[in-house]
């Protein structure tokens, strides 16, 4: 395992004349639901920077604010205390000028549609030309594998491929930032590993910086450059792990020291906490 090790050090080391700016920054952020038996803290006192070109995984039990917080960043909730930017603007800010694309735990198309007609809604929307569209849709239906399914329906493909076509609709738009919100959670597991390999292509192929909320330790350690560990409700921020594996990784490093060390010290912050509360 020496050399394995050795090879993922060398791997991750960063280019010293390579600097970084901030594409997600978060300071004491938090979120109270009012709801008619009382307030619900849903997040509290949230710390969080995330990088350009980062992959980062939040990962936490069920109800712990992983997509209360994802909304957060896409502007669809507000918090009721604290900052958050967003590629150094306003989350609502970034969210009028398209800089994020959002893929969610279902794949959201529009049964009556094609999806290459899914794939142009966001572009239509903003007003592209006809042209402009059928090029962005080409390049990413191309990426995610399905060249051939422009005139599909999304009943026509399996859950798998429409969740690829969510992906390539969400890049469509050029984001520079892509927000996942479990999208492999309903796949079967031959599946979803064959997602997570194709997703890290993408990710290497558009430089995008990516934050996916997963429940999976394997697949976290699986896809992260790093790891957010939260807490039970009231979500807060446990630990940030930055993983020492390769950012391009095959379904065999699975079965090394490493990822196995990586995935023990999330579920080690993840029992501290369960046993905390």
């Amino acid at each position: 395992m020496l050399a394995v090790e050795s090879s993922i050090t060398e791997s991750t080391e960063a280019d010293p004349g390579t600097a970084r700016r901030t594409m997600i920054g978060v300071k004491g952020l938090s979120l109270v639901f009012e709801t008619n038996d009382g307030p619900v803290n849903a997040l509290s006192d949230i710390n969080l920077d995330i990088q350009e070109g980062e992959f980062v995984s939040l990962i936490g039990p069920s109800g712990c604010g992983k997509t209360t917080l994802l909304r957060v960043i896409a502007d669809l909730e507000q918090q009721t205390d604290g900052s958050i930017t967003v590629n150094g603007t306003t989350p609502e800010d970034a969210r009028l000028n398209r800089l994020y694309g959002y893929v969610f735990q279902a794949s959201a198309l529009l049964p009556w549609r094609t999806i290459q007609q899914n794939c142009a809604l966001p572009m239509e929307i903003s007003g592209q030309s006809t042209e402009h569209q059928n090029k962005q849709i080409d390049k990413y239906l191309s990426m995610v594998g399905l060249n051939d399914f422009h005139k599909k329906y999304p009943w026509q493909l399996s859950g798998g491929m429409q969740q690829r076509a969510s992906i390539a609709r969400a890049l469509c738009i050029e984001p520079d930032l892509l927000l996942m919100d479990e999208p492999f959670g309903a796949l079967d597991e031959i599946t979803r590993d064959h997602m997570n390999v194709e997703l890290l292509k993408i990710w290497e192929q558009t430089q995008k910086t990516v934050v996916f909320v997963t429940h999976s330790i394997a697949e976290a350690v699986m896809l992260s450059t790093k790891i957010v560990v939260m807490s039970p409700r009231p979500g807060r921020v446990v630990s940030v792990i930055d993983s020492p594996l390769p950012k391009m990784k095959h379904l065999g490093l699975r079965d090394t020291e490493a990822f196995h060390a990586l995935s023990a010290q999330i579920r080690a912050a993840l029992a501290h906490e369960h046993a905390i509360d």
